[in-house]
């Protein structure tokens, strides 16, 4: 009979091992393994919701109406310490200089700005007051107050870093004001007599010679859109003459080209020959950077500068929250802007949940809608999805995107080019390349994509949207 062993510590009898340990045995089975796993792989909603346009030649060209409207983008500047100032050519940007550029002169007229602070429920202009200024926006965020039908007074706009306002004055004799500019945030911004801008446009032809032009274009008939008009004659009798016209094009429409995300994929040949057992290596290793790609075109597609969605939604489209949360107020407000069949809006996840805990606070449970069987949030039915390629700042702020999407809707649009050589998902290819004096093979990943915005009112976005902030 065997004997039990005394532990050394005390303890109980350490009995011998009777059978085979699981340690040991597990030398013996087959291991049962997943794929590699991906923690970068997000549901990537835009890119299936997007309808995707075949582009044959590379290049897409949007054709318009003919628009008069100029100078819509924002204003940028330089900050040194305290001291901020508007770069010499962002004052193209105004419209009443719009395509101007005279270096020199913009360099003049940027020197003329001063800086002013202002607090929270400071009047920066009140309306009735003599309208003497352009102001540009540094920083901060002011109410556009105005009087009613009845006399009571509302927000007319919610202005922003980068926006402007006065500046027509000059081109409209507007004598005084004809709203209130109300800080609802510390504001920094930047002022310019009007009699500054006035003796700049004495003292140079060429100025003088373009604002003139711009008084032009703001005289030709326009549509509410901007659009040269098209002339019609409705509700009349008898016999009158009918007005003649004509749909005027843009003479120089926007193109889009393809843009591509690449990436050279090695895999050593002793890998691929010797270790597909259970998962070809080199499939692995195309699925995985594939799924990097598609991520890195989605991202491209919303922040890309010269064709992403959050770079080329028109300044008119584009507004601010009210209060700094996502409110419901502000998801209506960007409702009104994208009003011609509104698609999805696109937010980020922590901005979708700041949403839903301002909808807590008043009482407000909208329900969700069913998307290929799965329930997704939406706001008077129009659905919120999740992309977290939508930055969001170090001051805890992001962005909200509504779009109405499809061509024959004129709104937005995906563009790629199916039907490429060794492409193994629409316009996507692997090509092979060979291998090296080391025996490592090399494959070319080429992904080519791009999207256009037919027309502005396609897209809006709710811009400046806090998180974690508690809306008094």
């Amino acid at each position: 009979m065997a004997k039990s062993v005394q532990s050394s510590f005390g303890g109980e009898d350490l009995k011998p091992q009777l059978s085979l340990s699981t340690e040991a045995a597990r030398n013996l089975a087959t291991t049962t393994k997943s794929e590699p796993q991906m923690q970068g792989i997000s549901s990537r909603s835009l890119l299936k919701m997007l309808p995707w346009v075949q582009v044959n030649g590379g290049t897409y060209r949007v054709n318009r109406r003919l628009s008069y409207a100029v100078g819509d983008g924002r204003v940028s500047f330089i900050s040194t310490g305290s001291k901020v100032q508007v770069i010499p050519q962002e004052l193209t940007e105004l419209p009443l200089l719009r395509g101007f550029d005279d270096g020199e002169m913009l360099n003049a007229l940027a020197g003329q700005f001063t800086q002013k602070e202002y607090k929270a429920g400071d009047v920066l202009v009140e309306k009735g007051t003599p309208a003497e200024h352009v102001f540009i926006l540094a920083h901060g965020k002011v109410n556009k107050i105005g009087a009613g039908k009845f006399g009571d007074e509302g927000v007319l706009a919610t202005l922003a870093d980068g926006d402007y306002f006065g500046e027509q004055g000059l081109v409209e004799s507007e004598d005084t004001w004809g709203y209130t500019i109300k800080a609802i945030t510390p504001v920094i911004a930047l002022v310019l007599p009007q009699r500054a801008l006035e003796e700049m446009i004495e003292r140079s032809d060429a100025l003088r010679k373009h604002v003139d032009a711009y008084k032009v274009s703001l005289s030709k008939p326009q549509s509410e859109e901007g659009e040269a008009a098209i002339e019609i004659a409705a509700g009349h009798h008898g016999e009158p003459t009918l007005p003649g016209t004509f749909v005027d094009y843009e003479l120089e429409p926007r193109e889009y080209e393809l843009s591509v995300a690449q990436t050279v994929l090695q895999v050593h040949s002793r890998v691929a020959d010797l270790y597909n057992d259970p998962m070809n290596q080199v499939q692995q290793q195309l699925r995985l950077t594939i799924e990097a790609l598609r991520e890195r075109q989605e991202h491209e597609i919303v922040n890309n500068r010269e064709f992403g969605l959050l770079h080329n939604a028109a300044v008119e489209q584009r507004i601010n929250t009210r209060s700094g949360p996502p409110t419901p107020d502000d998801f209506d407000s960007l409702l009104a802007t994208v009003w011609k069949q509104p698609s999805f809006f696109l937010a980020h996840p922590k901005v979708i949940a700041a949403f839903a805990q301002e909808c807590n606070r008043r009482g407000v449970y909208p329900q969700g809608i069913d998307m290929g069987g799965a329930s997704v949030p939406a706001w008077r039915g129009v659905p919120i999805f999740s992309c977290n390629k939508i930055p969001i700042t170090s001051a805890r702020s992001s962005s909200v995107v509504l779009m109405r999407v499809g061509e024959k809707d004129q709104g937005v649009i995906g563009l790629h080019q199916a039907g490429i050589p060794d492409e193994v998902q629409p316009s996507l290819s692997v090509r092979f390349m060979g291998l090296n004096e080391k025996a490592v093979m090399s494959y070319l990943v080429s992904l080519y994509y791009s999207a256009a915005v037919l027309v502005p009112d396609a897209l809006g976005i709710l811009e400046n949207v806090e998180i974690g902030r508690v809306n008094g």
